[in-house]
């Protein structure tokens, strides 16, 4: 018999999700909105968090306008918050917020995403 996966919310996610500025606890997922300099980086995003889902075999909900990705990740199979959920938040956050850090690479001057819901 398969074991259930293990659920979290209140204090026990807040604390699982302490590494992830931006993401919290609503209506039984964890919910992060990602804002973007318009349309073409907002679908760019969107094929990002795509890519990540399906690699992972785990997929959120997302709500999609001009300027903004919302995602939701929660695991219907176990009725609640698991660590999956938990660990793709980690890998959209790592890809959605990255950044070129020196080197070769200087970045974009364009409007691109961030996690402040009120920037573009």
């Amino acid at each position: 018999m398969a074991r259930q996966e293990a659920t979290y919310a209140g204090a026990a996610l807040a604390g699982r999700l302490g590494d992830l500025p931006g993401w919290g606890e609503r209506d039984g997922a964890i919910e992060r909105t990602y804002t973007t300099g318009g349309w073409p980086v907002t679908i760019m995003l969107v094929n990002a968090i795509a890519f990540l889902a399906e690699a992972a075999d785990h997929h959120p909900d997302l709500s999609v306008s001009w300027g903004q990705v919302v995602v939701r990740l929660n695991t219907h199979s176990a009725g609640g918050i698991t660590d999956k959920d938990i660990e793709l938040a980690r890998a959209i956050e790592r890809q959605a917020l990255w950044r070129p850090e020196g080197g070769a690479l200087t970045g974009t001057t364009k409007k691109w995403v961030s996690g402040d819901a009120a920037a573009s």
